[in-house]
């Protein structure tokens, strides 16, 4: 089976997201409920070759799993849906696409699946905001909607993010089909799942009890003002960066000066070079 790799770079131009499709097939019950317990969750990397994998093993009891889709490029979640949604074949039933936050929390609250696949960087505050916004079905017992991570950052800041926020798992989008489809049957049956790489940070990050920041500079801004400063390290103009957040010009310009004043940096070149550091683009 083919990689799952859709068009994950940034690009200045950005038309905005798209219309959230919603599925209608109704809600499949679900195990005990996910959090962000900062005691931290067992590790285990994404399946590989060897046993029975679990999807396979889903498959031969007919199980099926209900999934929507998180990613504000389309042409990505085309992609994720022709690899992984033949249901018949993987077991995988997409219900519902959304393309920014608001869109996400909808199409979820409206559909209940098991489980979403969560893009990190998403227009109108990210995916942690979505799971924030969404910690209510995360809780409920008796029906959890849980959470895997697909996203192109391999970023320590990114993974830890959304980890903390209540994700139950976070692969990078250089994931195989076939491993992605068990990662989200692992994920339903409330399994832990992370890239190999990314496992390391998790275990860092939860190995003390206090959890310190990732960065404590960084620490300093808000989520929009990592937003702004990601985009504007990626070589955004203003004007794009506001169409892509739906906030104004002049916003955009308040936030990239305190990004400045807080990172106590000059200019965006400098700022572009310490985000770069930080593998934050």
């Amino acid at each position: 089976m083919s990689d799952v790799n859709g068009p994950t770079g940034q690009t200045p131009a950005s038309n905005g997201p798209e219309d959230a499709a919603v599925g209608t097939a109704g809600a499949g019950a679900g195990a005990e409920a996910a959090t962000g317990s900062t005691t931290g969750p067992a590790v285990e990397p994404v399946a590989g070759a060897g046993a029975p994998t679990a999807a396979a093993t889903a498959a031969e009891g007919g199980r099926r799993v209900r999934v929507v889709l998180v990613d504000d490029h389309r042409m990505f979640r085309t992609g994720v849906q022709a690899e992984i949604g033949e249901t018949e074949r993987t077991g995988v039933e997409v219900v519902g696409e959304a393309a920014d936050v608001d869109q996400a929390v909808t199409v979820i609250t409206a559909t209940r699946p098991e489980v979403v696949l969560l893009d990190v960087h998403l227009p109108g505050g990210g995916g942690v905001e979505v799971l924030r916004r969404c910690a209510p079905l995360m809780a409920d017992a008796r029906q959890p909607v849980r959470f895997l991570a697909l996203s192109v950052s391999d970023a320590a800041e990114d993974v830890i993010g959304v980890i903390r926020g209540g994700a139950r798992g976070y692969v990078t989008k250089t994931i195989t089909g076939t491993d992605l489809v068990d990662s989200v049957f692992r994920v339903q049956d409330g399994d832990a799942v992370f890239s190999p790489r990314l496992a390391g940070f998790v275990l860092d990050a939860f190995a003390s009890t206090d959890a310190p920041p990732v960065d404590e500079d960084l620490d300093r801004l808000t989520q929009r003002e990592r937003e702004v400063l990601r985009l504007i390290a990626r070589g955004y103009a203003y004007k794009e960066i506001a169409k892509q957040l739906f906030i104004s010009v002049k916003t955009v310009e308040s936030h990239v000066s305190a990004v400045l004043r807080k990172l106590q940096l000059s200019n965006r070149h400098e700022l572009t070079r310490w985000a770069t550091a930080r593998r934050l683009v």
